[in-house]
């Protein structure tokens, strides 16, 4: 079996390497903080009977609760998870994975976001003034003009790239010897490419199906625990992903994933083509029989963790933020 897998996954790897593209994306974005000077420091000290020389604070600029300030924020992780959704892990910080296939329309996507993105700090920046005033109340003589720019136009901002992760053609004439080890190690990096994906796939679908099951368990009196819409939907999302960005490196994964799906499409002499949350809310035996069906899916599950090796599986990619303190 374990042949089997390693061989599942080195086709996997060459598919990465040979069918996907690197991806960054990056953010310049105006840091919402700023550390005390020594004299803000120094007064913030006395009002609290504190040694300034210890003493660390910073003071927020602007109300990140004020709803154009969030509109901003949003926008921000909206194209951040946009890119995680459409994109598989690689084990290099910042950069992920995107079918080349896909390219095209991932730009076109990024780009109608970044434009909101720009939307709304148009909006944020038709509320700065009101925003600066409150600062100017609630900082009190911690607030610093220079702390303010005159526009927050530009300082708010998305970019995305797709970098190379071959070696350089000239190194192979320069130095042939380092070119294969360079092309070696990005081979390896492929195979833990593949790892990654696996993982992460895992790691989602185990949190997805505990999480309904403990929804469908009820509690001790009988009583069922309170089940959200998205409890479901959030799983048939991850199966619709599952599809698109699945790169068979594990068909016990895959067979664990489609039995998974199963367990939400049918029930016995039913066939519901989906069964909705309402579905379960409303009929005690099919709750049952999806829970039934569930637990058996959780414990493949669990046993497949605990073939996989002690390390961090959700490790959560990070995008590059150009803030300044």
């Amino acid at each position: 079996m374990a042949e089997s897998v390693s061989l599942e996954r080195s086709e996997a790897a060459q598919h990465l390497a040979l069918e996907w593209a690197a991806t960054r994306v990056s953010f310049t974005w105006m840091g919402n903080r700023r550390t005390l000077d020594k004299g803000q420091k120094q007064e913030a000290a006395e009002q609290f009977g504190a040694d300034a020389a210890v003493l660390s604070a910073s003071s927020k600029l602007l109300d990140n609760k004020h709803k154009a300030y969030k509109a901003v924020t949003n926008a921000k992780t909206t194209i951040r998870n946009y890119w995680i959704d459409h994109t598989l892990p690689y084990p290099e910080d910042g950069v992920r994975l995107l079918r080349q296939s896909d390219v095209a329309s991932f730009t076109a996507r990024m780009e109608d976001l970044r434009m909101r993105l720009h939307g709304a700090v148009i909006g944020l920046e038709n509320a700065y003034q009101q925003l600066r005033e409150k600062a100017r109340r609630d900082r009190g003589s911690l607030f610093r003009e220079s702390d303010y720019p005159a526009t927050l136009v530009g300082l708010f901002d998305a970019a995305w790239e797709f970098p190379s992760l071959a070696p350089p053609e000239w190194l192979l004439t320069r130095n042939p010897e380092l070119y294969q080890q360079q092309a070696a190690r990005i081979a390896a990096r492929f195979d833990e490419a593949a790892r990654m994906a696996e993982d992460a796939f895992l790691a989602e679908l185990t949190g997805l199906v505990q999480t309904l099951q403990d929804k469908l368990a009820g509690k001790a009196d009988g009583v069922a625990k309170r089940l959200h819409d998205t409890n479901v939907s959030d799983l048939r999302e991850f199966f619709e992903k599952f599809r698109r960005l699945n790169i068979h490196s594990s068909e016990q994964l895959d067979g664990i994933v489609e039995q998974a799906e199963k367990a939400l499409t049918c029930n016995g002499l039913f066939d519901l083509g989906g069964v909705s949350a309402d579905q379960l809310r409303e009929s005690p035996s099919l709750r049952q029989a999806v829970s039934t069906r569930l637990s058996a899916v959780g414990a493949q599950l669990d046993g497949l963790m605990v073939d996989r090796p002690r390390r961090a599986i959700n490790r959560r990619p990070k995008a590059s933020d150009g803030e300044q303190e």
